[in-house]
């Protein structure tokens, strides 16, 4: 850690949506966490207060808009707007899970482009600046106007398989949307790449139509982004051990694990889970299968690089 933190006019606050990831940064940057306090009236309005000054300061807040999504997304807002009338010197907005991102696109007529929505609050309200990690698609750094640094999380779920010294694996996209994202996995692992080819009917409804690649008797790895109910993680694994994997892994930087995620999960094929800590698992999103990794170390070298105005694209890989 750079000598003279203390007074080099940094400062970390956390809102409520991952305070323990938030500390966790903190700790890794040799500081501590800002004080403030975050209420509720009785109507569900939100109350903000900032117990310190920042008047000057450099602010970073960590907040992941992950559910309740609108909640977190509110906070994060009047935070911004308190921060910038408290004099701030800037605000940057450390964001490991983007909330909105899969509506990134009119897939057909009359739809919103939410996320575009999320970054025009994020500006008007005031931040100057956001620290992210795998948003659901990369063109989204293309709606803001502000810099974003747009972490990976890739390498950091890769040097865990790494260390487990698999023969013979494949790392599988569960979908063609994240051939990419598989391509930088099998990168890492010096393995071949296999695809789900999969039909999806309606929303958080996915059916298994092909599997492009050879599995027969490999260790299979299937890394996404985001798991949200595990639908389509879940009948993937099972295609691929109908079809001739030895034994299934799944990965993913986001664990949403709403409505039966947990459930799927321990019913299905896949042997172990390996999720980061960007989205708090709630106990009841907690399962023997499920293993946490922490982005702590990577975003808080992301924020001393940004504060110390090095170059933070060396983490981008």
């Amino acid at each position: 850690m750079a000598s003279g933190y203390k007074d080099s006019f940094l400062k970390v606050f956390s809102l409520n949506s991952n305070p323990k990831l938030a500390g966790d940064i903190a700790d890794h940057i040799g500081t501590t966490l800002g004080k403030c306090t975050v209420k509720s009236f009785s109507d569900g309005e939100i109350q903000i207060k900032i117990e310190e000054s920042v008047r000057g300061y450099d602010v970073y807040v960590v907040q992941s808009t992950s559910s309740p999504v609108n909640q977190h997304m509110m906070e994060l807002l009047i935070m911004i707007d308190a921060l910038k009338r408290a004099s701030a010197r800037s605000i940057n907005i450390v964001m490991p899970y983007y909330g909105y991102a899969r509506q990134d696109r009119k897939a057909r007529g009359r739809e919103p482009i939410t996320s575009k929505l999320v970054a025009d609050l994020l500006e008007t309200a005031g931040a100057d600046r956001v620290i992210t990690l795998d948003l659901h698609a990369p063109q989204i750094q293309g709606f803001f106007d502000v810099p974003i640094d747009h972490l990976q999380g890739v390498p950091i779920l890769a040097n865990y398989f790494e260390e487990k010294n698999f023969e013979d694996i494949i790392v599988v996209s569960p979908d063609h949307g994240g051939v990419t994202r598989a391509r930088k996995m099998a990168d890492y692992l010096k393995a071949p790449i296999g695809i789900i080819d999969k039909r999806r009917p309606r929303p958080n409804v996915s059916e298994v139509m092909n599997i492009v690649g050879n599995i027969e008797g490999k260790t299979a790895i299937m890394v996404d982004d985001i798991i949200d109910t595990a639908g389509t993680i879940t009948l993937a694994a099972n295609a691929l051990v109908e079809n001739g994997a030895k034994e299934v892994y799944a990965c993913c930087t986001h664990p949403v694990l709403s409505g039966p995620a947990i459930q799927r999960i321990n019913d299905s094929k896949i042997k172990e889970l390996v999720v980061t800590n960007s989205i708090p698992l709630a106990e009841d999103r907690t399962s023997d299968k499920v293993t946490e990794l922490s982005v702590a170390p990577l975003i808080g070298e992301a924020i001393t690089r940004v504060h110390e105005l090095k170059s933070v694209s060396i983490l981008f890989d």
